[in-house]
């Protein structure tokens, strides 16, 4: 955290010495006024609470399977308590599975929140691109996080010019 914000510091720095013009905004306060975007997270939001349920229930059963198994255990022969138990655990995995699928990092629900929230973002960013390039700023910080710079003016890379120099030196 603290090489961002020295990061940031620099970079303002330059920016002030250089004459620079950039400027703040919080995208998502951007994005949570747009109607848009407060029905696709409602949307989300319905959807995750539905999945969540769904697989309460599914915890729920494992939880009652394995209390009468519990229950019934002493009257079972070892080959029956080794099944009964395989079952439950397979149950388990079964759940811990449609969990990942429905929320992992590649699951449903991110999957789904691409497909709504993404075009939402690109207009959102389109907009932020289009507003700097109005007001002749070279550069657009993002307040609400972490996302650092969401615009800048491609003659302020200097990307190329830092390679062709260390290629200089190297030679």
């Amino acid at each position: 955290m603290k090489m961002i914000q020295m990061l940031f510091f620099a970079l303002v720095t330059v920016f002030s010495l250089n004459a620079q013009r950039f400027a703040l905004v919080d995208v998502n306060k951007v994005l949570e006024s747009m109607e848009d975007y407060k029905k696709a997270q409602a949307e989300l939001d319905q959807v995750a609470a539905s999945w969540k349920q769904d697989i309460a229930v599914e915890y729920d059963k494992i939880k009652a399977l394995y209390n009468k198994y519990q229950a019934e255990q002493v009257l079972l022969t070892e080959e029956q308590r080794k099944a009964k138990e395989e079952e439950i655990m397979n149950k388990e995995k079964d759940v811990r599975k449609l969990q990942k699928d429905k929320f992992g990092e590649e699951g449903e629900l991110f999957r789904k929140r691409q497909d709504l929230v993404r075009p939402i973002q690109d207009k959102v960013y389109t907009a932020i691109q289009d507003y700097a390039a109005s007001k002749g700023l070279e550069a657009m910080f993002d307040t609400s996080g972490s996302a650092g710079i969401i615009y800048y003016s491609k003659e302020l890379d200097k990307t190329e010019d830092i390679i062709k120099k260390l290629k200089l030196l190297g030679k």
